[in-house]
């Protein structure tokens, strides 16, 4: 199934936000195949750093995060969904991700996206983490056993 969307330029004030729009498109996304995208996880004192990497052509959205942070595209381009319409951006790129924000990218390019968090207590529990950082619990992000794109998996596997 080949998604096909369009995040068209809004004046402020009028029309879906991106998080709006991100969320109708995840809900479209989940009747699509899924693509594998490899999380990997790091640690420094004070530092979380979260990884994941996106298959050209891949469409993906993201986890709602509570705190502001930095987000470095540090390999590839895509474009990203933003309350001010598309925009396209190439690695090396790094930007601030607003508190409340649902992104929502299109890798244009095999592509790697890490988010870089305080860390104070040096947590490394990954339930914790996500329930620090973001609206989800762990195990509905990538890789968890609740995530909504591998039961989506599960379930057209199951129907074939």
């Amino acid at each position: 199934m080949l998604v096909s969307y369009s995040f068209r330029l809004i004046e402020a004030g009028k029309g879906p936000t991106a998080r709006e729009k991100a969320e109708r498109l995840e809900k479209v996304l989940l009747t699509a195949p899924q693509v594998d995208c490899p999380v990997r996880e790091y640690f420094a004192p004070g530092i979380y750093a979260r990884e994941i990497t996106l298959p050209a052509g891949t469409v993906l959205v993201g986890a709602v995060h509570k705190m502001a942070n930095l987000a470095i595209l540090s390999k590839g381009r895509l474009i990203l969904a933003t309350d001010n319409g598309p925009i396209e951006i190439s690695a090396p790129y790094t930007l601030t991700v607003k508190p409340g924000a649902k992104n929502a990218a299109t890798a244009l390019e095999d592509s790697v996206w890490t988010n870089f968090l305080p860390n104070p207590t040096d947590e490394k529990d990954p339930e914790k983490l996500a329930e620090m950082f973001t609206e989800s619990k762990a195990c509905e992000l990538l890789g968890g056993s609740k995530n909504a794109q591998l039961l989506a998996n599960k379930s057209m596997e199951l129907e074939a």
